[in-house]
């Protein structure tokens, strides 16, 4: 591990970065050196225009992961190479997306067309408890609270924990699963075999999710994501508070959490037309005795 590299987890770790946003800073830094084949603290402000230019450009980078890139070089040539770069790119306003849902018959098929106990195991627990990918990953069988019957979430998103629901369905699956594979740390280790207790992968997460999916024949809802969108909005449909979604989702704004409000379908069902509000009988009454007015 070079020095510079060194320098910078120190500072991330400083600065309490995720798991993930410390591999994207060291991913954006390693990949402008490559490209340039120079040391990082070389390379200039032009230069840095040039490499954004030709992520997305030639490499066909959307403006948000260019910007993505950016703020990783931003923070190595603060907290690292202690130099203020001044680089002019601007980020396109991102289109908000309202996330995919699936319906319950959808998310069962599509956890029952896993290919085993534990890829099953892990579709469902994700989906019951509403979580991220990085969090089912980073399961222990120690966060598994059965008298609460709550899960712990331990340095989830912006490094805060939180409860989650545990499904007693859930709870029933893993004490089989549990018996089954005694696994030594991580709930859904990337592998029983090696000695190494290593968690699974993002990308092995999203494969099994993905080959599921597909096997299930369910056409939408691409990304596990889409898991975690489904259990804010079953909650929400079954006419749970959307604060107490809000904290089982870990979200720190409401206004986060408000955007189920737009895909539940009981909650716009439950909007009538303002044609259907109109008394028709009466107005047509009305009508039919107010004759035109002739004024001769």
């Amino acid at each position: 591990m070079t020095q510079l590299r060194e320098q910078m987890i120190r500072a991330m770790e400083l600065k309490n970065l995720s798991a993930n946003t410390q591999r994207a800073y060291l991913a954006a830094v390693t990949g402008i050196a490559k490209h340039y084949r120079q040391s990082p603290v070389k390379i200039t402000d032009k230069m840095i225009e040039d490499y954004l230019l030709y992520l997305k450009n030639d490499k066909g980078n959307a403006p948000n992961s260019c910007g993505s890139v950016l703020t990783g070089l931003r923070f190595f040539y603060q907290n690292v190479a202690q130099k203020k770069i001044s680089v002019d790119y601007s980020l396109r306003k991102k289109r908000r997306k309202l996330p995919a849902v699936l319906t319950m018959e959808q998310i069962w098929k599509l956890i029952c067309a896993a290919n085993n106990l534990k890829h099953r195991l892990m579709l469902m627990t994700t989906y019951s408890a509403g979580l991220r990918a990085s969090e089912v990953t980073a399961l222990k069988a120690e966060h598994i609270d059965s008298n609460r019957m709550l899960i712990k979430v331990k340095d989830g998103k912006g490094k805060k924990d939180r409860y989650t629901l545990l499904s007693e369905e859930l709870l029933i699956q893993l004490r089989a699963y549990y018996r089954t594979y005694q696994p030594n740390t991580y709930l859904f280790p990337s592998s029983f075999k090696k000695k190494q207790d290593r968690p699974l992968s993002y990308e092995a997460v999203r494969c099994i999710y993905e080959k599921a999916r597909k096997k299930a024949g369910v056409k939408k809802g691409e990304g596990i994501h889409t898991l975690r969108h489904s259990f804010a909005t079953h909650l929400l449909e079954a006419g749970y508070d959307i604060r107490k979604i809000q904290v089982l989702m870990g979200h720190a704004r409401l206004s986060t959490t408000m955007i189920y409000l737009h895909v539940s379908r009981k909650t716009l069902s439950k909007i009538p037309s303002p044609l259907d509000l109109i008394d028709t009988k009466h107005a047509k009454k009305e009508d039919s005795t107010d004759g035109p007015n002739h004024n001769s």
